[in-house]
């Protein structure tokens, strides 16, 4: 499976999981199973928000877009991040930024 990502400034973050050909993206479980080799289904066939462009299979390998969530000031990696290829099952290395610290700011 190959993953590419569509980045949008939100405060909502991604966790997204896999297992075969189920994604499971913010808890919610997407089965892109039923997708044939040489098919595309819409985004908008699929009852999901994160998913963003159309969901292909390209010889055997299903190709996904998904949003990607970031802050005011994303980095590189996270404002053009490349697409990933997905060979096992599990957590998905989702590309983000570390969260802003706050200051510390003592007894002012």
């Amino acid at each position: 499976m190959i993953v590419s990502f569509s980045p949008i400034q939100m405060d909502d973050t991604l966790t997204v999981s896999r297992h075969s050909d189920i994604l499971t993206i913010n808890g919610d479980t997407v089965d892109l199973s039923v997708i044939p080799d040489g098919a595309t289904l819409p985004a908008g066939a699929i009852d999901n928000p994160w998913i963003v462009g159309p969901v292909q299979r390209i010889d055997g390998v299903l190709h996904v877009t998904l949003l990607l969530p970031h802050g005011d000031f994303p980095s590189l990696a996270v404002a053009w991040p490349t697409p990933i290829t997905l060979t096992g099952n599990g957590p998905v290395a989702v590309p983000h930024d570390p969260a802003p610290q706050e200051a510390d700011h003592g007894n002012d």
